[in-house]
């Protein structure tokens, strides 16, 4: 399923180091049908679910996001890296592999009980989505949908975010390689 978006996305070898295969996004962004037909199938998949914003992970995350929202008809949260957003931000630390990062938004972004949809390029270890979650959750926000283009399932982020009682949903996974 979706082998044309699939077509659409470049595989670079042994980067950012040997032995990884990377998933480069950036050539479906600039096929102009094939990024309007990403945004339609998201927006199918997620037509019956009930949403009232749409967050969006930095930085593909805000393209992805900010074009669902517009199909969706819903505003956009910016979730950014610190000290990147003016005013009063609320934040989170999180895990990497070598030390720590963090990830903050307004706080006056959501409202208690506000329904958020998470959304990002791609899902790998999952750790920035499970770290938005966590944020919107905090903030008040009822987060138990998040989309993705592409979904590398071996690294285990969409397992993780499932047992964090959030869907995943994603348009093409690339299971193995």
């Amino acid at each position: 399923m979706n082998e044309d978006l699939r077509a659409l996305i470049r595989t670079i070898p042994d980067f950012p180091k040997p032995g990884v295969q990377f998933r480069d996004i950036t050539t479906l962004l600039l096929d102009g049908p094939g990024f309007h037909t990403a945004i339609d199938r998201l927006a199918a998949t997620l037509a019956h679910s009930r949403h009232d914003a749409v967050a969006g992970i930095e930085a593909r995350g805000f393209v992805f996001g900010a074009a669902l929202a517009h199909a969706l008809g819903l505003g956009v949260v910016l979730l950014r890296k610190q000290n990147k957003l003016p005013g009063t931000t609320i934040g989170v630390n999180y895990a990497l592999e070598y030390g720590q990062d963090r990830i903050e938004m307004h706080a006056d972004a959501v409202q208690h009980g506000m329904r958020v949809l998470l959304v990002d390029d791609l899902i790998a270890t999952g750790g920035t989505a499970l770290a938005g979650a966590q944020l919107l959750r905090e903030a008040g926000a009822v987060v138990d949908t998040a989309a993705f283009v592409i979904d590398l399932p071996d690294l285990g982020g969409a397992a993780r975010l499932r047992a964090a009682d959030v869907t995943v949903h994603a348009l093409v996974a690339y299971e193995g390689e």
